[in-house]
């Protein structure tokens, strides 16, 4: 899917034509899809996001469904749910409170209510509020007839009925008929917010025209039906729209997830480098779309194997980059802790491979698919011995793309293993990407030594930045063994000498410590000092710089820094700290970057914690900040804080020389080059 924009907010969608029914103008509205597992609110949701995005607004969405493939039907348990924030401006999360709440069951709107705001639409399908069903999602009483909604605004729609009387005459069975009532109600909500049913006809079309065109029917009379219910229903008053954001770089735009763009981001590295691009991986949710979307591109130079066990795809990727591919593979907590040992052959061995791990809750099999930022620890650390690695953390969807492509360039440039870390919410999550012009994307430099030698080859001899040559197995001179054993400095021959084995874990420390970011190593929301400067890394990015833009919209003297460049932290990070009173972290783990800050640079930052499976709304952010402050002697107060601070002094480790440095008068947003 792709928007074309001559200018911000072009779109390729016709909206229909307006009814007899008023049009209320909103700034952006959050709608939420819920139902059982096996509803369709996914699908629903992706083809409303499609359609929102190609009418010019930005969006951005959260997909949230149950670990079991087919949780009980009708229980809590089993709720799936599709969230999507869409405005005429520049957003960062798929929102807070739910506008309209769509819900197909009571479980559904048992364990969404709480998300409603105050006067919210809850659209509730009204046939499936039966004894049994009632009793299954834990309600005593019929909600609907109770009075306890009464602080919403409840639109009974007898979905099952009125779907089963637009498609009886289509000779499907009850129980195909009931598969097509997600579409229903979205012609529902695609009439409430003045959408096109367009795009989501075609699609219908492309999907099951061929294969299976009764179905195909089916879905398009269930998608018109409810269209046109919403059109004639006395119940909805008056339709909602949303204008084209005005605030979108003009582009080419498509929506994508952060799994499809880590996708699209590895296969740009393998070309931009004239690399074959080799990706080994385990199953394991929720990283497993990655395999599956690099499994449909052979054509790019692509090749995929679907390992039997996470150790086996891990050693692939060392043996791949061994024999000179681009070696990628990407897995979870649980697989990552299973990969620790081959990683550590290729720190060893000091090999290009990238390793993704898309985090989700811990420990053990933990949340699969709920979202955490806990694994921070196990990438910096978890391998015996002093074994330094890279850590990127890509910090929206669309920035996956870029941070697939730095990730590869370092791990090449380097010679080393590298951890770019997603998590749950940015793999399923989506937004607008700019589609960027590769042919303008500088060339990832690969040196594999050709030149004839006087001598015997050195595999380990290094260049001014400290890194070992890439020498493709049968190179004629070239001929190497490399192994796990501890290398001789420069011969590369096995040596248990103690003094050896401390100069190289010297070299390969400071080989790492030394590494200049080829991309932003941290984005900047706000001014260079203050009361406060919120800090955060991976997907809280946009929790964080929301929260700091409505703080300083409230008179607090605040700036928000979101670290990408984990291991090695940026260089300037402790002289901007310098610059406020207060550094607050806010993270979904127990404080793993907190932890890391207070141990390198002895600063006092104070911590917003959560272990929910869920990301941070916007407001646990504010209020965190407002607790902390609170709690604070010496507070700052909301008033008149924009006076200069002075820079505090702060203890620092020693840098090591050449990291990169980043212009503190440019701030960098993904957003900017989505």
């Amino acid at each position: 899917m792709t928007m074309n924009a001559s200018n911000p907010g072009d779109s390729a969608s016709v909206s229909p034509a307006a009814g007899t029914k008023p049009i209320v103008s909103l700034p952006s509205v959050v709608i939420r899809f819920v139902g059982d597992s096996g509803d369709g609110m996914q699908l629903v949701g992706a083809q409303f996001s499609d359609t929102t995005a190609l009418a010019g607004n930005d969006i951005s969405t959260f997909p949230d469904y149950p670990s079991e493939i087919r949780a009980p039907a009708g229980t809590v348990a089993g709720v799936s749910g599709f969230q999507i924030q869409f405005s005429s401006h520049d957003i960062f999360t798929p929102g807070d409170d739910v506008d309209t709440l769509v819900a197909m069951n009571p479980a559904a709107l048992k364990s969404n209510i709480k998300a409603v705001k105050p006067g919210g639409t809850l659209i509730v399908n009204e046939d499936a509020f039966v004894p049994g069903e009632l009793k299954k999602a834990g309600y005593e009483s019929n909600p609907l007839d109770d009075g306890s909604l009464r602080s919403y605004r409840v639109i009974r729609t007898p979905v099952d009925q009125l779907n089963a009387a637009a498609l009886k005459e289509t000779g499907l069975t009850p129980k195909q008929v009931d598969l097509c009532k997600n579409f229903f109600a979205l012609g529902v909500i695609y009439w409430l917010y003045d959408r096109s049913m367009e795009r989501t006809l075609a699609y219908i079309g492309q999907k099951f025209g061929k294969k299976n065109p009764q179905m195909a029917r089916a879905d398009e009379l269930a998608l018109k039906a409810g269209y046109h219910y919403g059109e004639t229903a006395e119940l909805f008053g008056e339709q909602y729209r949303v204008s084209k954001a005005t605030d979108i770089p003009a582009g080419t735009y498509r929506r994508v997830n952060g799994n499809e763009a880590m996708v699209l981001g590895l296969v740009t590295a393998a070309h931009l480098a004239g690399k074959d691009l080799f990706y080994p991986s385990y199953p394991i949710t929720p990283a497993t779309d990655i395999l599956h979307g690099l499994a449909e591109l052979k054509n790019h130079r692509v090749v995929t194997f679907q390992a039997e066990d996470e150790i086996c795809a891990m050693g692939a990727a060392v043996g791949a980059a061994f024999g000179g591919a681009l070696a990628v593979t990407g897995t979870s907590g649980p697989g990552l802790a299973l990969k620790t040992e081959a990683i550590n052959l290729a720190v060893m061995t000091e090999l290009p491979v990238v390793i993704i791990d898309v985090q989700r809750g811990g420990p053990s099999t933990g949340l699969p698919t709920k979202t955490e930022q806990s694994d921070l620890f196990q990438s910096m650390f978890g391998r015996n011995g002093e074994s330094p690695v890279p850590v990127i953390a890509a910090a929206s969807p669309s920035d996956c793309y870029m941070a697939a492509i730095e990730a590869c360039r370092v791990a090449i440039k380097y010679m080393t293993p590298v951890m770019l870390l997603s998590d749950g919410y940015i793999a399923n999550g989506s937004e607008p990407w700019r589609v960027p012009d590769v042919d303008k994307m500088p060339a990832i430099e690969v040196k594999h030594p050709t030149e004839a030698l006087s001598g015997p080859f050195k595999p380990y001899e290094r260049n001014k930045e400290g890194v070992r040559p890439w020498a493709i197995p049968g190179t004629p001179g070239y001929e190497h063994r490399i192994g796990g054993l501890e290398k001789q400095d420069v011969t590369g021959a096995v040596s248990y000498e103690g003094p050896n084995h401390e100069t190289m874990t010297h070299l390969r420390d400071a080989k790492v410590a030394g590494i200049k970011a080829p991309g932003v190593p941290m984005f900047w929301t706000g001014n260079r000092s203050g009361d406060v400067l919120l800090l955060g890394w991976g997907g809280t990015y946009g929790a964080i710089k929301a929260a700091a833009l409505q703080l300083e919209g409230e008179g607090l003297h605040i700036s928000a820094g979101h670290i990408r460049y984990l291991n090695p932290l940026p260089e300037d990070l402790a002289e901007r700290m310098g610059r406020f009173s207060e550094v607050i972290v806010a993270e979904l783990n127990l404080g793993q970057l907190a932890w890391l800050l207070r141990a390198r640079y002895r600063v006092n930052v104070k911590t917003i914690n959560k272990m929910r499976g869920q990301p941070f709304s916007v407001q646990e952010v504010v209020r965190g900040v407002k607790d902390i402050l609170a709690a604070t002697s010496g507070k700052p107060s909301y008033a008149g804080l924009h006076a200069p601070h002075p820079t505090r002094s702060w203890v620092t480790p020693d840098q090591a020389p050449g990291r990169s440095q980043w212009d503190l008068d440019i701030p960098h947003d993904p957003h900017e080059e989505k």
